[in-house]
C-alpha cells in the first residue's frame, strides 16, 4: 500500500476518534480535526497555545458542502468560487452545525475549498469539514515546508501524514477575501 492511502487511512481514524493531524495542505502544513467535533477543536487550541477568540480556518472540498455550513451564500458562489486562480479563503456570515470553536464571535467562518489531492480525499470521506491552521504556537512565524515546523508541534500531533514532507518549496498561506452583495471581494490579506 502507497504511502498516501496509509496516510488517508490513518488520518481518518484519528480523526473520526477525535484526535488530530499534522498534514500538507494547497497551502502550508496545517493541523486539522473534525471541525465539528469541539473537543478536537478545543485540542488543537491547546496545542497551539492559541487565544479561544481568534477562530480557524475550515477546509471543505466541493461548493455543494458550504451550504450545509452557512446561512446565506451568495447566489452565485459556484462561479465566483470557480473564478478563484489561487488558494483563497473566504470569509462567510451565518456559520451553521460546526463546532463553535471555529466560529467567530460575530457568527461568522473562514472556508477554502481545496483542490490538494491529499485533502480533497481526506474531506470526502470522513464526508465533514476539517480545520486547517498553520503548525505552529501562536505567535510563531508559520512553516514553509515540513521542514520548517518546530519539534514541539510536532510531538503534539495525533498523527503526522509522511506524505509530500520531502517537499522543500516553500508555500505560503491563502489570501482571504470576504463576497460582497455585488458578488466583488474585499480582500482582507492578499
Amino acid at each position: 500500500m502507497e504511502i498516501f492511502d496509509q496516510d488517508l487511512i490513518i488520518s481518518l481514524a484519528v480523526l473520526r476518534s477525535g484526535g488530530n493531524i499534522l498534514y500538507p495542505t494547497d497551502t502550508i502544513w496545517g493541523l486539522g480535526c473534525d471541525a465539528t467535533n469541539e473537543k478536537a477543536v478545543r485540542k488543537i487550541f491547546e496545542l497551539k497555545q492559541r487565544p479561544v477568540h481568534k477562530s480557524m480556518v475550515i477546509l471543505m472540498a466541493e461548493v455543494r458542502s458550504i451550504l450545509q455550513y452557512v446561512a446565506h451564500p451568495h447566489p452565485n458562489l459556484a462561479t465566483i468560487l470557480d473564478d478563484f486562480d489561487s488558494p483563497t479563503t473566504v470569509i462567510y456570515e451565518g456559520a451553521l452545525n460546526l463546532a463553535p470553536s471555529v466560529i467567530n464571535e460575530d457568527g461568522s467562518v473562514a472556508i477554502r475549498l481545496v483542490k490538494d489531492q491529499f485533502c480533497r480525499h481526506l474531506i470526502k470521506r470522513l464526508r465533514k469539514p476539517i480545520v486547517s491552521t498553520s503548525a505552529n504556537l501562536s505567535g510563531e512565524p508559520a512553516p514553509v515546508n515540513f521542514a520548517a515546523i518546530s519539534p514541539t508541534v510536532k510531538a503534539a500531533a495525533t498523527y503526522i501524514v509522511r506524505h509530500r514532507q520531502y517537499e522543500k518549496q516553500p508555500a505560503m498561506p491563502s489570501r482571504i477575501v470576504k463576497i460582497r452583495p455585488d458578488g466583488s471581494l474585499e480582500i482582507i490579506r492578499e
